[in-house]
């Protein structure tokens, strides 16, 4: 990645099954953007995942993570198939997005649910329950059981470490609270503090942070709780902070509540950048190749890059509001009722952005991909399907 003087550096990391699709929207968005705001873009498209498993051997190529290390901002679409389920654990894709997580330092996922008052139809719940649903879900993101050692398997057993210290619990802790002093001033801290002795940790050290931050409300649930009133009352959450694991988890469920895991974006913080964004969904590998993904949550993502690594609060609240008038305008991919195309959404946000893509050469969005670097374009996530799972 060349570095231009004032250009930010956005390495695209398509990846498998639905990712390129919704990162090729995304981009358009970016580069309406860039035109509007009359921001400074260079693009450089990596592999990861399956897709460079295939094309290098390794699901996470040197280049990919040096790129990404100099990068300003790192997107990634998704990783992950079936027809990589059988490698062993280190060829896996997902294996080379938590090697890229660490690599990065990103230890806080921000994933944040609102269900948009023009979608309470689509919603499972009932109306009066899923209504005013905006909450926002803080991750740990580089502990837990999906990094803990030892780990491993023979013929016939398995081990799974999960393992946290006070210094990785505190330093999430504090992005959460800090986080609830621009919403609501509310943090829910999930645990399994009646069985699991990290969670009797995590909940000592969350106890301790509050003190820290005197004007925000803190109250503890049991994971399984959590997941209840999830369901119940969605509404009673601001911002709720966990661990690796039930993080993972409870966000997909968030979902299920505002109608469609391709609704939501994520953000990856760290103590510097750069900083990772992805959307919440899975690869979706059976409806590949269809045209049908929502492509929201990554053009969200994008809206929270916007924020957080380029502190553009108004290019970021234009996307927002962009998607926000595409969907009260009924403009909707098959997972939420409607019968548009991957494409058509991008392109009515693009429109509503207020500016058509940067043509190729223009400095307002450069277009750098490196030549043979591309990952096979697949795509789609439909209402009734089972997606591939996120990481």
């Amino acid at each position: 990645m060349t570095a231009v003087p004032g250009e930010v550096r956005v390495v695209l990391l398509p990846g498998d099954g639905i990712g390129p699709e919704v990162i090729r929207e995304a981009v358009k968005v970016l580069q309406a953007v860039a035109v509007r705001f009359h921001l400074s873009l260079g693009f450089t498209e990596l592999p990861i995942g399956g897709a460079a498993t295939d094309a290098t051997g390794t699901p996470l190529p040197d280049v990919t993570l040096q790129s990404c290390l100099r990068a300003d901002a790192v997107l990634l679409g998704a990783v992950g198939g079936p027809r990589w389920d059988r490698l062993p654990g280190p060829a896996r894709p997902e294996a080379g997005l938590l090697q890229l997580r660490r690599a990065l330092g990103v230890f806080a996922n921000l994933r944040p649910v609102r269900l948009s008052a023009s979608l309470g139809a689509v919603s499972p719940l009932r109306p009066e329950v899923a209504a005013g649903t905006d909450l926002l879900i803080v991750r740990e993101l580089l502990g837990g059981l999906y990094f803990g050692q030892p780990r491993g398997r023979t013929q016939d057993s398995a081990v799974d470490t999960m393992r946290y210290s006070t210094e990785e619990i505190g330093r999430v802790a504090r992005v959460a609270f800090t986080m609830a002093r621009g919403r609501r001033r509310k943090v829910t801290s999930v645990d399994k503090a009646n069985v699991l002795e990290t969670s009797r940790l995590w909940r000592q050290t969350v106890e301790s942070v509050r003190r820290e931050f005197p004007d925000v409300t803190l109250e503890h649930l049991l994971v399984d709780t959590c997941a209840l009133q999830l369901i119940r009352a969605p509404g009673m959450f601001d911002v709720i902070v966990t661990e690796n694991t039930f993080g993972d988890i409870l966000s997909d469920e968030a979902g299920a509540v505002v109608g469609s895991l391709g609704l939501l974006p994520s953000a990856s913080l760290g103590d510097h950048p750069p900083f990772f964004y992805e959307p919440v969904h899975g690869s979706a590998p059976d409806i590949a190749g269809k045209g049908i993904a929502n492509p929201i949550g990554a053009i969200l993502s994008v809206a929270m890059m916007l924020r957080h690594s380029l502190s553009r609060e108004d290019a970021s609240a234009a996307v927002e509001t962009a998607v926000e008038r595409v969907l009260e305008a009924g403009i909707r991919t098959p997972d939420l009722g409607g019968g548009a195309t991957t494409a058509q959404v991008g392109d009515h946000i693009v429109e509503e952005v207020g500016g058509a893509p940067a043509a190729t050469g223009r400095p307002a969005a450069r277009a750098a991909l490196q030549k043979g670097q591309t990952p096979k374009k697949r795509a789609a996530f439909q209402r009734g399907q089972t997606p591939k799972k996120g990481v």
